[in-house]
């Protein structure tokens, strides 16, 4: 099973969403731990490969969506979540793909620094990025 982490305020972000929208994320999020590839998601364009994805989920009050990465072998990398607010058009807003273009080179600091310190100091590690 792939260990799931979350970047920056992704968790956070996450629980601000509708519990029915908690339930189905983290449920898609456990599959994609598992190795499987959950329903509700799909390749988020302009990142050139199938490894940044997101889960997009609505309800009453709007649509959310939860960006991961499966960049690295043995991790899921919880990116970004939001609402997306915007009226007109599915595309994602700028200013939501450049955090996640940001959390993405965080993404590769973090995992350079697991691999070189041990699976064991994890949680030494992923303190640096809140």
């Amino acid at each position: 099973m792939k260990e799931l982490i979350f970047v920056g305020s992704s968790k956070e972000d996450l629980l601000e969403f509708p519990d029915e929208v908690q339930d189905e994320t983290g449920y898609a999020l456990y599959l994609e731990q598992m190795g499987d590839k959950p329903p509700k998601s799909k390749i988020l364009k302009g990142f050139g490969n199938a490894n940044v994805r997101e889960i997009v989920d609505n309800d009453s009050s709007g649509t959310y969506r939860t960006v991961y990465t499966v960049e690295k072998p043995e991790f899921v990398f919880v990116l970004h979540a939001f609402q997306k607010k915007s009226k007109s058009g599915i595309a994602t807003p700028q200013q939501e793909i450049n955090k996640v273009k940001a959390r993405l080179k965080e993404v590769d600091v973090l995992y350079n620094e697991l691999k070189e310190e041990g699976h064991g100091k994890k949680d030494k590690v992923r303190k640096k990025l809140r």
